[in-house]
C-alpha cells in the first residue's frame, strides 16, 4: 500500500511553507489542499478539532498538526529517504529546535505585529526594533 499524504494549508503561511520544504527535501509526494481560513473545511475541523489551525499533515488517514511537530514526524517517518532534516546528536537537535521555536515566537510574532499595526506609532516602532534584533541574533547563530 502506498502512503497517502495530504497537506491542509493556506498558501501564504510560513508554517505551511516549513512543512512543504520538509516534504520536498524528503521527496515525499502529497496532495495539497488550500484552506479558506475564514470558512474552514469540515476536513480541517475533523483533523484538527483542538486548534482548528493549519497546517495539518494527514498520513494514511492520521492527522499531525503544528509545523515543528510535523517536520519531526516527516524526518522520523521517511528516515531512510535522503539526508535527515534534524541533527542526530541530541544536543544539536535540541539546539535546532530551540532556534526553530525562536523564529516562531520572536521573528514571526514581530512580523505579525508589523503587518497588523494600525498606526505608525510606538507599537510599530517596537515591533520593527524587536524584529531587527531578532534577525541579528539569528544571523549571529547562522554565522553571517
Amino acid at each position: 500500500m502506498a502512503d497517502e499524504v495530504v497537506l491542509l494549508d493556506f498558501w501564504p503561511s510560513p508554517y505551511g511553507m516549513r512543512v512543504k520544504i520538509a516534504l520536498a527535501e524528503k521527496g515525499v509526494e502529497y496532495q495539497y489542499r488550500d484552506e479558506n481560513l475564514q470558512d474552514k473545511s469540515p476536513l480541517l475541523l475533523q483533523m484538527n478539532p483542538i486548534n482548528k489551525k493549519i497546517p495539518v499533515l494527514i498520513h494514511n488517514g492520521k492527522p499531525i498538526s503544528e509545523s515543528l511537530i510535523i517536520v519531526q514526524y516527516i524526518d522520523e517517518t521517511w528516515k531512510d529517504v535522503k539526508a535527515p532534516l534534524l541533527p542526530s546528536d541530541p544536543y544539536q537537535r535540541a539546539h535546532a529546535r530551540f532556534w526553530a521555536d525562536f523564529v516562531d515566537n520572536k521573528i514571526y510574532s514581530c512580523v505579525r505585529g508589523i503587518l497588523r499595526s494600525s498606526s505608525k506609532g510606538e507599537e510599530l516602532e517596537k515591533n520593527n526594533k524587536e524584529f531587527i534584533e531578532g534577525l541579528k541574533m539569528l544571523e549571529g547563530e547562522l554565522g553571517y
